[in-house]
């Protein structure tokens, strides 16, 4: 498993990018932690940034309080809805994130299905977490999984 870690000032940039597949049928969401979805289960951008909107709020300092993590298996890994959602909260977990909203979207727009994870590194105190050992430790977690 390899994990791609960017850092951003746009919830709306990371969300659109991930809804547009969605849109073209090129995507899905799998799960979501701590994110209002319609009452179907399906995303959408007002309701995902009224979810984020108190995180944010609270700490406009941060340049960069958005995240959006990729996750790839080897592309021989046979890996079921299911697993890709239980993946995802072993990972935001273990990553700290856990108790963060975030929403996991599997992307089939590519010959390896992968997982886009789509949080932000502000607590509901307005507290910037820790996230300058993140590459490291998500290096070690991506090798557990």
């Amino acid at each position: 498993m390899v994990a791609k870690i960017s850092k951003g000032s746009s919830l709306h940039g990371a969300l659109s990018y991930n809804e547009e597949k969605v849109k073209e049928q090129q995507a899905k969401v799998l799960f979501s932690n701590r994110v209002m979805l319609n009452r179907d289960g399906s995303s959408n951008m007002y309701l995902t940034n009224q979810s984020f909107a108190p995180y944010l709020n609270a700490n406009q300092n941060t340049e960069k309080p958005i995240l959006h993590i990729s996750l790839n298996p080897h592309p021989d890994d046979n890996v079921s809805d299911d697993m890709y959602s239980e993946i995802a909260q072993t990972y935001m977990q273990k990553m700290g994130f856990g108790d963060q909203p975030y929403i996991v979207y599997k992307h089939e727009d590519l010959d390896r299905k992968h997982i886009h994870i789509v949080s932000g590194n502000i607590n509901e105190r307005g507290k910037k977490i820790d996230d300058s050992n993140n590459f490291y430790q998500s290096k070690k977690i991506t090798c557990e999984l």
